[in-house]
């Protein structure tokens, strides 16, 4: 059995020990990352968070396809995404504000839909656009209306990593970018990507490590749900 007798705030498992008052503390439950870490281990954190956060959506990302498997098998009620590699379990958030994830290319779909869900579960409405890149950009012209309407924007980006540069050229919305590990050569594992979004001459770009989807989604949520603290009654579900 977990114990919690000394420190109500941690639930020690032996080899974790959960922090199950960072909702109180910051809005947002801890959440499980899969890589290091047993299928049996993943189940029983998320589960555990689950049990102490029941009226809320708690999140495992990163997880391989043994993870998602066990988590699918042992916990019948959670969501799996196999393209994220994401497991959410219990109710989720009614959404707060709008997040528009952009994605350059069909490529860069995994990290952007980790970044889909992330958002998602903290509290954001989520709505996504995919392979609008800079060697089209028609395809981008023509959705800006609808990168405009957002609260915050979440641009997904490998190669050469212009996406968010562009996007913020064209509107004024917050904007996160998120280089990928995408491309080939000197696109170096996403470090080309990365230094492109870094020295970005377009104002009001905030950037992740290299294909953290999730870090984005939250950053994203909690704009959003800073900046139009109201409901969303068609937004997407996972």
């Amino acid at each position: 059995m977990p114990d919690t007798s000394d420190h109500p705030e941690t639930v020690d498992l032996g080899w974790a020990r959960l922090d199950v008052d960072r909702a109180r503390r910051t809005g947002d439950a801890e959440v499980v990352y899969g890589p290091g870490k047993t299928v049996v281990q993943v189940v029983s954190a998320l589960a555990e968070l689950h049990a102490r956060h029941p009226d809320r959506a708690v999140l495992a990302t990163r997880l391989d396809a043994g993870a998602r498997e066990a988590v699918r098998a042992e916990l019948p009620g959670a969501v799996i995404d196999n393209v994220a590699r994401t497991a959410v379990l219990g109710p989720l958030p009614p959404p707060r504000g709008l997040v528009v994830v952009v994605a350059a290319g069909t490529s860069d779909g995994p990290v952007a839909a980790e970044a889909a869900v992330a958002a998602r579960v903290h509290g954001a409405g989520v709505e996504r656009i995919d392979d609008v890149g800079v060697a089209g950009l028609h395809r981008l012209l023509a959705v800006r209306e609808q990168l405009a309407h957002a609260d915050c924007l979440i641009v997904v980006a490998g190669m050469e990593g212009a996406l968010p540069s562009v996007v913020a050229g064209l509107v004024g919305t917050p904007l996160v970018g998120v280089p990928t590990s995408t491309g080939y050569g000197v696109a170096a594992g996403g470090v080309t990507a990365l230094h492109a979004m870094l020295s970005s001459c377009a104002p009001g770009v905030v950037v992740t490590n290299i294909d953290n989807g999730y870090g984005a989604g939250v950053h994203a949520a909690r704009v959003a749900r800073s900046a139009a603290p109201r409901c969303v009654p068609n937004s997407s579900s996972i």
